[in-house]
């Protein structure tokens, strides 16, 4: 008969930003557990609120299913001796596999035994495989709490584990298993008896909690709209402040608060973040997207008292706003431009000077960037004022309490002095993309400011050997690639990076002796940050391996190319790799100085000579037009021409002259794979 399981796992407040993947780590492992053990279940869903991990099985099976093995064992040779009596060999196999030696089966000239092994009843496998979950979760942090030596995320103070009515019996950290689980912290019972996991989701709504978190984030949803209808407003959404919202709260009930009209005076950013950032309050927005003077907000309980609770939102978000307009007001007596000297007492990072001394290199990385990019001359203009601001506004006052705002403020202050619109914006989109899924920036001079500023903030940590190792990456160094990688895809702007890490070495002062190693390591790095964008993208691995062995790679060329070979698969054309991989044998080490016709004795190596010559200059051709269909065809149109030289020509001559000729021309005809990749990638 089928059973049910609930496994609850209680807690002190977990970290809002954990939970979604402790519950996916939660409902994969007790998959594959169970998997493991051989046990059947119809479903599995994980539940979750601050103060719990909760697991519910339907469907269990009594016991896990028996399993039938069939074991190899030695040849019949050495089984048995030539009377047909069995060896030691054989009867060690047997004696190992808890058979007896006369039930071994003769076949294919091997001996076989034959077991099953019986299943075991479901409370048992629940025994070991309950704390094996609790355990094997992990998280950004664990603590140890009292004077335990177990870690978890938070200490845990109870645990709830049922199959169907009876207690699995398990112990963590002192605390035993039981069929009591735990209501709201101020609302509920304190304990509260759960008698079989069927009765579990009701139980805990009696008590106030609602564990289905897709549950609590629906009723969170609805009561917000509502709320914003009544006032004829639109919530400002904001999907990642939902989701933290929906771990922090048992029980949901939300509530509009307002705040004098006074602050509206504000730029929108200064009211905004202060609310979600700091207050986890949803900002409101009229017909038109002007900003109202409310907010709605979340509390952890029912509407008793709600006015009260109302009272004391408004009175922080007071407090915060007050601060608001203070640093604002301080910050409106200098303009920006006359704030790069404090930024001479802002230190970049240790020993590579400050603020100051970086814009500098942003200054000359720029110029120098934005000519390679194609900016007209106005955009240059605008890069230069937007670089010499850039960084001013982390000297204000604003920007020092909220710093979310950088960048934000800068492009308000920018506006507000007199600057340009698109001088202002570049200011702004200096610092895009912020996190994953963020907008890229859309003008020329802030896409060449947010490349040089995150290339300067790579180059000069690598510079210090802090390279990213594992999960360690305290300067948020990959992001940055990805970044400045994802800019380029956009722009289409067809740049080699290496030149511009090689001039901010330069500009760091980094000893000359040590460029190709940094250069080295910053390849790598951004090699296999692009990888993984078209990994992501459901790219081949061979294609993409091809592609990036190649010379001088770039964005542009990378995006071009797989795409073309996502079209023409050229890695697998059996013969066009072979031919090409058989030239790579031979030229892997040969750099192409020219071939002289003279020394051809064979009518195959002018025949391959013409057909390298003509199809070198139409790859080129096709690569210089970003024609790349074009240049990923090329490769085949020599394959004919390839196996005729190799099947007609020796190569290695004895002439030296000729050998080193021929080597010449084998090296030219490998020059159109070249220009795609290294062929060796393919292996």
């Amino acid at each position: 008969m089928a059973k049910d399981v609930l496994f609850e796992i209680g807690a002190e407040e977990i970290p809002a930003g954990y939970m979604p993947s402790l519950l996916e780590q939660f409902k994969t492992m007790a998959e594959a557990k169970l998997a493991e053990h051989r046990l059947s279940f119809g479903s599995i869903r994980t539940l979750g609120t601050p103060r719990r991990l909760a697991l519910l099985i339907n469907g269990v099976a009594d016991a896990s299913e028996d399993l039938s093995e069939r074991h190899k064992g030695p040849s019949v040779q050495i089984a048995y001796d030539k009377d047909g009596n069995p060896t030691k060999a054989a009867m060690g196999f047997a004696r190992g596999k808890g058979v007896d030696v006369n039930d071994l089966v003769v076949e294919d000239g091997y001996i076989y035994a034959e077991t099953t092994t019986a299943g075991v009843p479901a409370m048992k496998i629940f025994e070991e495989v309950l704390p094996q979950l609790l355990t094997g979760l992990s998280f950004p942090k664990s603590m140890h709490w009292a004077d335990r030596d177990e870690k978890f995320v938070r200490p845990v103070r109870w645990l709830l584990a049922l199959l169907d009515t009876a207690v699995v019996p398990m112990e963590f950290a002192g605390v035993r298993a039981s069929n009591f689980s735990r209501g709201h912290r101020f609302l509920g019972e304190r304990g509260v008896l759960v008698q079989h996991p069927a009765d579990y989701i009701k139980a805990m709504e009696d008590n106030f909690v609602i564990v289905d978190q897709d549950k609590r984030r629906a009723m969170i949803s609805e009561q917000l709209e509502a709320l914003a209808k009544e006032h004829n407003a639109t919530i400002v959404h904001d999907d990642d402040l939902l989701e933290e919202i929906n771990f922090l709260v048992e029980y949901p009930t939300a509530l509009c608060g307002g705040f004098a009209d006074s602050y509206l005076e504000l730029p929108d950013a200064a009211v905004i973040t202060p609310m979600k950032d700091h207050q986890r309050y949803f900002p409101l927005v009229d017909s038109e997207g002007k900003l109202l003077p409310l907010f709605l907000t979340v509390r952890n309980g029912d509407s008793h008292c709600l006015d009260v609770v109302q009272a004391g939102n408004e009175r922080v978000l007071r407090a915060r706003l007050d601060d608001a307009k203070f640093f604002f007001n301080e910050d409106r007596k200098k303009a920006l431009a006359e704030r790069s000297e404090g930024l001479k007492k802002i230190v970049f990072q240790e020993g590579l000077g400050n603020l100051a001394d970086k814009t500098e290199r942003l200054l000359v990385l720029g110029e120098e960037f934005a000519e390679e990019c194609g900016l007209t001359e106005a955009e240059m203009v605008e890069l230069e004022r937007a670089t010499v601001l850039a960084k001013t506004d982390l000297t204000t006052g604003m920007v020092t309490e909220f710093t979310e705002l950088q960048g934000v403020m800068g492009k308000e202050y920018a506006l507000l002095d007199g600057e340009s619109p698109e001088v202002a914006e570049a200011i702004f989109e200096q610092y895009l993309p912020r996190f994953a899924g963020d907008v890229l920036p859309q003008t020329p001079a802030g896409r060449v400011l947010s490349i040089i500023d995150k290339a300067d903030n790579i180059v000069a940590t690598f510079s210090r050997g802090l390279i990213p190792t594992g999960s360690q990456d305290p300067y948020a160094l990959r992001r940055q690639t990805i970044g400045i990688l994802n800019i380029l895809a956009e722009s289409g702007w067809d740049v080699e990076l290496r030149p511009l890490f090689q001039r901010n070495l330069e500009l760091l002062g980094v000893p000359a002796e040590k460029h190709d190693e940094i250069l080295e390591q910053l390849d790598r790095f951004f090699v296999l940050r692009l990888k993984n964008i078209y990994l992501d993208k459901d790219f081949a691995h061979s294609t993409i391996d091809l592609v990036l062995s190649g010379k001088d790679v770039t964005v542009a060329k990378t995006e071009g190319l797989l795409k073309a070979l996502e079209a023409n698969r050229i890695d697998e054309q059996t013969e066009l790799v072979q031919a090409y991989q058989r030239m790579y044998n031979l030229v892997k080490d040969v750099e192409y100085t020219g071939v002289k016709e003279e020394l051809f004795k064979e009518a195959a190596e002018t025949a391959l000579y013409e057909a390298a010559v003509k199809a070198k200059a139409t790859s080129d051709e096709a690569l210089e037009a970003a024609d790349f269909a074009t240049v990923v065809n090329v490769p085949t149109t020599l394959v004919g021409a390839i196996n005729k030289f190799f099947e007609d020509v020796m190569v290695m001559d004895k002439d030296e002259a000729v050998k080193a000729n021929r080597l010449q021309l084998v090296r030219l005809a490998y020059e159109v794979m070249a220009v795609i990749g290294d062929i060796s990638a393919l292996k």
